[in-house]
């Protein structure tokens, strides 16, 4: 199945965007209430959706897999407990990368999630986190774009 990508433009600092995908204080503001992330390779990549339950809705136990400051941020990712059977053990997780670009007054924003096996169960899920993914962007562009 092929990787979900979506683009963005935002009308943003790079280091400002950067901030809002690699810091605790930030990424609660538009992604998640509560977040563990430590911006460097290995370091932890965890939302915590449900923060009462950080086994609920999570991500724990995701991982930064690449970080190039200013350009490249990737992650393993977990899915909601909906998925959860299906995608969520170690050698099924898929991956988020996040490429970022200025252009002039703007920071373009690519995120690309790979990793999608080929059934119908997995067919579900990706059409769940296209509409997910969406979501979050826009989410992201009203928190920068007010």
């Amino acid at each position: 199945m092929k990787s979900l990508v979506l683009d963005i433009s935002l009308k943003a600092s790079i280091d400002k965007v950067w901030s809002y995908w690699t810091e605790v204080d930030k990424i609660t503001e538009w992604f998640s209430p509560e977040a563990n992330i430590e911006a460097r390779v290995g370091g932890p990549y965890e939302l915590f959706f449900d923060p009462e339950n950080h086994e609920h809705m999570s991500t724990i136990g995701c991982v930064v897999t690449h970080l190039t400051p200013m350009s490249l941020l990737g992650f393993t990712w977990k899915d909601p407990d909906e998925f959860a059977c299906l995608m969520n053990k170690p050698d099924k997780l898929t991956q988020v990368k996040v490429e970022f670009t200025k252009e002039g007054e703007t920071t373009q924003i690519k995120v690309t999630h790979s990793g999608w096996r080929d059934d119908d169960e997995w067919k579900k899920a990706h059409d769940w986190h296209k509409r997910a993914w969406e979501g979050v962007l826009a989410s992201l562009t009203e928190t920068l774009e007010p």
